[in-house]
């Protein structure tokens, strides 16, 4: 069964654990008072004069409008936005001197039940919820600046107009912002408790290379540190007495010692004076203490949401306590025919927002519940080192989509960024989720719907093929595996297997490659990395056309199907479905034995 959608771009991303708990305490220096008008409606009566104020900051981390409860392969169900929004009432009940705020990425990259509405149900979602601010990240560009600013709009309409309440964007490192959208301050001020909190907004500065060319329009990101110094300075003038940082910046990995590091850690470092840096991004959890500042990070998707309080003193602005807990979403159980969640251990979810998402459901049961194939094997994005969002090694469903587009164009190899592969193939054996399933037997075989497809495939991608000689495909994986830590940039390839040196210099770490034969195994035929033999390959737009860092190759791609229409298609045709790790990418440490603590670790 073949679909015709809006195409929209690509993007990039992250995966990684870390911290459960953490309670400390800080210092923040007084800020300046002075009136300022309120951005969101008042909250709760202040506390007498003097007496201390605990401020409750409730923090969804790159949530790209994961509506219903996400499967996690061996955990179970977590989150989505009735799930999460009955939290928020319980929290809120707890302490109503409370700010939700999100930071980026809040949309775009989305299941079907958003996707196909152009992200108009995950907006709604988020204003019953009771988001009050957010910062725009990469993905919140990848439909173009006329659909962000419909976004912005739709975000902040009045009550009377759309259901919930009014929310707003903040980012203050963008030029030729004002010149390309309405509505987006550099900082907003909010009376929580009769403290005046300023929240700061940073937008990651790779971002355009995240998405297709134009989608930023004139704009450009500035530097974060100095943009979001100046940010805060004019909060305080205006009247904040504490202020926060909401950036689209997250935690890359950890060191040898457990060290944090990535763009989060390296804002945080270089800023000062900001009671709460809230990340995004990476989905990796991270709560800790840099630089006189709280620093933290959600996993995405709402599959843990932070509940993070200050205690400040009115009289002088100082907050001398802090805490953070990050929050398990748990969905206790799920309508199979929905994929709705029916209950939570507080109760049955918010009704209202169920209510509001039925519609839009009902739409897209009948053509996405459909089953398009199976598989013997249970295919994860979880990759062989254990990465659950298939960015560090070779994953099966990289395997599958790569196999796919390579034999659907008979080309000689196929490549395609790990960043644009969103969830695993195969359905959850209890059915239901954003694939709309139907259940499975857990012992096999496992279901494959049309609407699975697009939950792995969510940006309506084309296919392109186009020629390359050898070094231009080496230039291709020299990319690919270019940074450190998890990257939505790693390759996941078909047609040929790879290696590469970790502790070489990066542009300098493939040392071989070899073709694959008709089963899949790695031969010892070399595939000629120089100028001197041609190849034919097949990718995706995006890559082509020089997302992710990919060398571009736009001038003579030819553009073919829709990509999610491509893997469905094979799938129907080859059905049932026999995927295996092969070895197609191996990691190397500079001995040649790839046992280091630079290559990541491959499970047993």
């Amino acid at each position: 069964m073949r679909l015709t959608r809006h195409v929209q771009p690509g993007h990039a991303r992250l995966y990684a654990l870390a911290a459960a708990l953490l309670t400390m305490a800080l210092l923040v220096p007084a800020g300046v008072l002075a009136h300022h008008k309120p951005a969101h409606p008042q909250g709760p009566p202040p506390a007498p004069p003097g007496r201390p104020v605990t401020i409750q900051f409730l923090n969804v981390s790159d949530w790209h409008g994961q509506l219903d409860p996400l499967d996690i392969f061996g955990v179970g169900r977590r989150g989505g936005a009735s799930v999460i929004s009955k939290h928020w009432q319980a929290d809120r009940a707890a302490n109503p001197n409370t700010l939700a705020l999100t930071g980026g990425d809040d949309f775009g990259a989305s299941p079907p039940l958003s996707n196909f509405f152009d992200e108009v149900p995950a907006v709604l979602a988020q204003r019953m919820m009771g988001i009050q601010v957010g910062t725009l990240g990469n993905h919140n560009f990848d439909r173009g600046i006329d659909h962000l600013q419909d976004m912005i709009d739709l975000a902040g309409a009045p009550s009377s107009e759309e259901p919930g309440d009014p929310y707003h964007y903040v980012s203050a490192n963008l030029e030729n912002r004002d010149e390309n959208l309405d509505g987006v301050e550099d900082f907003m001020i909010f009376d929580v408790g009769g403290i005046k909190v300023g929240v700061v907004g940073i937008t990651n500065p790779e971002a355009p290379e995240l998405v297709f060319p134009s989608s930023f329009g004139t704009i450009v990101p500035s530097d974060p540190v100095e943009a979001a110094m100046d940010a805060q300075a004019a909060a305080r003038e205006a009247g904040a007495q504490i202020v926060v940082a909401v950036g689209h910046l997250g935690v890359r990995g950890f060191d040898s010692n457990g060290d944090p590091f990535g763009e989060l850690i390296d804002f945080a470092n270089d800023v000062e004076g900001f009671a709460v840096i809230f990340g995004d991004h990476t989905d990796v959890q991270f709560a800790g203490v840099i630089n006189g500042q709280l620093v933290q990070e959600n996993r995405s998707k709402g599959r843990t949401y932070t509940r993070t309080t200050l205690t400040v003193k009115p009289m002088n602005d100082k907050v001398f306590g802090t805490s953070v807990e990050f929050v398990d979403p748990i969905c206790l159980a799920v309508d199979a025919d929905t994929g709705e969640c029916t209950s939570t251990p507080l109760g049955a979810p918010d009704q209202a927002i169920e209510e509001m998402l039925d519609p839009f459901r009902e739409e897209l049961i009948p053509i996405l519940s459909t089953v398009i194939g199976e598989s013997d094997v249970q295919i994860t994005q979880t990759d062989k080192c254990g990465n659950e969002a298939g960015r560090l090694c070779e994953s099966l469903v990289g395997n599958t989509v790569t196999d796919a587009l390579r034999e659907t164009y008979e080309t000689d190899f196929a490549i395609t960024n790990s960043g644009g592969l969103r969830a695993d193939l195969t359905c959850p054996v209890e059915g239901g989720g954003d694939g709309f399933c139907p259940p499975s037997d857990p012992d096999g075989p496992y279901a494959i719907t049309r609407g699975q497809v697009l939950t792995v495939l969510p940006f309506g991608n084309q296919s392109v093929t186009f020629d390359v000689n050898g070094a231009e495909l080496l230039s291709m994986l020299e990319n690919g595996v270019s940074r450190e830590g998890a990257q939505g940039r790693f390759p996941q390839v078909s047609g040929f297997c790879f290696t590469y040196d970790i502790a070489e210099t990066a542009g300098s770490r493939v040392s071989a490659a070899v073709h694959q034969d008709a089963d899949g195994t790695c031969t010892e035929v070399a595939v000629d990395l120089t100028a001197a033999t041609d190849y034919s390959v097949t990718t995706n737009d995006f890559v082509a056309s020089g997302g992710d860092g990919y060398p571009s190759f736009a001038a003579r791609m030819v553009t073919r199907e829709i990509m999610d229409n491509d893997v469905a298609a094979w799938i129907e045709d080859n059905t049932p479905i026999t995927a295996a790790l092969q070895n197609r990418i191996t990691c190397v440490d500079g001995d040649g034995s790839g046992t280091g603590n630079d290559c990541p670790t491959i499970l047993p």
